[in-house]
């Protein structure tokens, strides 16, 4: 089970990226992914999370309007489209798939919950610079 992240880069502020995350030895459709991101120091946090399954889509209020999160089952790829990019946007960028399955939180009676805790089987990440 592995993801692999691209699309990273250096770019101006109002600028945009694609980041893609690709899964190799499971397929993405009974999972949650995820993208978080984390600057030294700090704890990773949720960027957004999409349930696979039934589509259900979360997005951390700093990025609301400015993020799309999707996914391509045919590529087991989950993208995100990053646009109106900020300084603070400046992070190495990971994405992750639940722990448990879809089935496992319909049979808990549970939703996703876009929280780094929650996640497991994260890639090496890619960084993202955004210069003022």
């Amino acid at each position: 089970v592995q993801f692999v992240e691209s699309g990273g880069g250096l770019v101006q502020s109002g600028g945009s990226l694609r980041l893609s995350c690709t899964a190799s030895g499971f397929t993405l459709d009974n999972y949650g992914v995820g993208w978080f991101r984390q600057v030294p120091g700090k704890e990773r946090e949720g960027v957004s999370c999409i349930a696979v399954a039934d589509g259900s889509i979360y997005y951390a209020d700093p990025v609301k309007g400015r993020f799309t999160i999707s996914n391509d089952n045919a590529k087991n790829t989950v993208y995100l489209e990053m646009n109106n990019l900020k300084p603070e946007d400046t992070a190495i960028y990971y994405c992750g798939a639940t722990r448990r399955t879809a089935t496992e939180y319909r049979s808990l009676g549970a939703k996703m919950t876009c929280a780094a805790r929650y996640f497991g089987s994260w890639g090496q990440g890619t960084e993202v610079s955004v210069s003022s």
